[in-house]
């Protein structure tokens, strides 16, 4: 059974996402939080797992607050979607700066990566794999998706006085839309990023890890057939430093979640990512 639980701080409310969990032994049930959902007035529907996404009792609770501002927002959500979309695959880059522009005077940056630039990229994903779209298409899709991310990052800087956050990927992946968006976030919120997404020797990393060193290390892994490149790294890593490790990306998105020396980031928002990293 989940359900919304709602939590005050000062005069904002925010939802948690909660699931009642049964003990046998102790026969009783407990609360287990399923995801962070954020401020009440800017969830909407698609911030819920898709598998929970229909629950009446779910969206019933979702639509309790402020009703007319969350159709207004998932509205202005599915026309950006939609927009971004065809404007990707066209290779307007141009356009995709007016519709993040115009987004963000709604949201803010972070809703933009989660709730439009993310998806619409696993849609295209998904619709070069089910031959919907061509190769071509999508290989400019992702270059300008990835030119998007560095106009956007262009426009903020980071103030650099918190934690150094190295963020890489395993030899083999080639995927790095993914950490320029965490990259352009977390400057955003002030980090020193240094942004090693390009598939290089790990030895390279060890070394970079020596001479800069970093104090959390984000490792992204976008394909499945990478994972194992990416336990290795973990491996390597942890035994030349003592120092947190993050895993995250698409491949971590699914039902079954692979098993890493470090600690695995699957289905949360990017506005979560400073609360983990601060306590990891």
């Amino acid at each position: 059974m989940v359900y919304i639980r709602a939590k005050k701080v000062k005069s904002d409310q925010y939802l948690y996402l909660v699931k009642s969990v049964w003990n046998s032994k102790k026969k009783t049930s407990k609360q287990e939080i399923v995801k962070y959902l954020g401020k009440a007035t800017d969830v909407i529907k698609d911030d819920i797992p898709i598998e929970y996404r229909n629950d009446p009792k779910v969206l019933s609770v979702l639509a309790s607050f402020n009703p007319k501002d969350i159709k207004k927002r998932e509205e202005a959500t599915r026309k950006s979607k939609k927009q971004i979309y065809k404007k990707l695959t066209e290779g307007n880059i141009e356009e995709c700066v007016k519709i993040y522009e115009e987004y963000v005077k709604i949201f803010n940056a972070s809703d933009f990566f989660d709730k439009i630039l993310k998806p619409v990229m696993y849609d295209i994903g998904e619709d070069w794999s089910s031959n919907k779209i061509s190769i071509a298409t999508e290989h400019v899709a992702s270059n300008i998706a990835q030119t998007l991310v560095k106009i956007i990052m262009d426009k903020v800087s980071g103030s650099s006085n918190k934690k150094k956050i190295l963020i890489c990927v395993p030899l083999g992946e080639e995927h790095h839309l993914g950490c320029d968006v965490l990259e352009t976030y977390l400057t955003i919120k002030g980090y020193k990023v240094y942004n090693m997404a390009t598939s290089m020797p790990t030895e390279s990393i060890i070394n970079f890890i020596e001479n800069n060193k970093p104090d959390i290390v984000f490792i992204s892994i976008t394909l499945s057939d990478n994972i194992s490149a990416g336990q290795r790294l973990v491996k390597k890593i942890q035994a030349e430093f003592s120092i947190p490790i993050l895993v995250g990306g698409y491949a971590m998105q699914k039902e079954k979640i692979p098993k890493f020396d470090a600690k695995v980031i699957s289905n949360v928002n990017l506005d979560e990512m400073p609360k983990i990293i601060r306590t990891t």
